[in-house]
């Protein structure tokens, strides 16, 4: 496949990379010192599963740079979601399908803005992987699977296509015919994940094991849960309890790019998270009172580590 990747961090370069060392052309498009790395080293993954490398010179600065693709993964961060998608339209009227392994439920709401609905595949991603360094992507454990389809619930060739190169590249895939209630259920959990990391500032494994954090884990939750049902989405109601089973099985160590963001002073998904429960909430006339308060007490940290006095 031609596959282009928009956003070279941990989500979009590990797979993208596994993708390229197994014969895919795939194109990165990167910025800054991660470009230039890229460029000159190609794009390496260090993971429990084995270290891989994409060849040197894979990647360009811009979407104007690509040539013909078939699929275009979409892995930016949330805000610049909705410039790249207007970057797309050359590329889907050219033939392109776009997919987002971006977080939250917001994505595709966005891209489908500017591109047409039937373009659009939705998808989700499992993995924990950050940039160590430019060039450098860590995978933490051994997690590291795509789900997607068509939102039609129809399934075209192109995503018959893309199962088969990821499962031949050796990531693990599968094709859901329901991809709007997986990428909610996926928010559910994402949502707990990277509120309670985040505000409390430690992994998953201290979250857990004190009383009172695991109950704000698991109502921060259920409040999603309560949002999607609002929203017509076909979420079980004990699916909360569900997600805080599944966290028991988490690596102690583990955390969110939404904690390790805020470590590094960098700028924060919060309106697509946490700020983003709280924006659908009002649309539907659910109170939400536990995402509430972790939006108010990240709130100063959305655009980054604030200054001091």
């Amino acid at each position: 496949m031609r596959i282009a990747v928009v956003g070279a961090g941990g989500v979009g370069g590990y797979f993208g990379t596994r993708l390229a060392v197994a014969g895919n052309d795939v194109t990165f498009v990167a910025r800054g010192r991660h470009l230039e790395a890229i460029r000159r080293n190609g794009l390496e993954i260090r993971s429990p599963l084995g270290a891989v490398r994409a060849p040197a010179g894979s990647a360009v600065a811009s979407i104007s740079e690509l040539g013909p693709v078939d699929l275009v993964i979409v892995a930016v961060k949330l805000w610049d979601t909705d410039d790249v998608a207007k970057q797309l339209r050359p590329a889907v009227d050219r033939g392109a399908r776009v997919i987002s392994l971006q977080n939250g439920v917001h994505k595709d709401t966005i891209l489908r803005r500017h591109l047409s609905d039937e373009a659009v595949l939705g998808g989700a991603c499992y993995i924990s992987a950050f940039i160590q360094e430019p060039g450098i992507i860590i995978h933490n454990g051994t997690l590291q699977k795509v789900v997607f389809g068509d939102y039609q619930r129809e399934q075209t060739p192109l995503a018959q296509t893309f199962l088969a190169a990821c499962r031949t590249a050796g990531i693990e895939a599968e094709i859901s015919s329901d991809i709007e209630r997986l990428i909610w259920e996926k928010f559910v959990f994402l949502v707990g994940l990277s509120a309670t990391t985040t505000a409390i500032r430690q992994p998953i494994g201290v979250v857990r094991a004190h009383p009172r954090s695991r109950a704000l884990l698991r109502d921060l939750m259920a409040e999603v849960v309560a949002v999607g049902q609002a929203s017509g989405v076909s979420l079980d109601e004990k699916f909360a309890d569900d997600r805080l089973t599944f966290c028991d099985t988490l690596p102690a160590g583990m955390t969110s790019s939404m904690h390790n963001d805020l470590e590094h002073g960098n700028r924060l998904e919060l309106p697509w998270l946490s700020g983003g429960v709280v924006e659908l909430a009002t649309r539907t006339g659910i109170s939400v009172p536990r995402n509430q308060a972790v939006a108010d007490i990240l709130a100063p940290y959305e655009l980054g580590r604030p200054p001091r006095d």
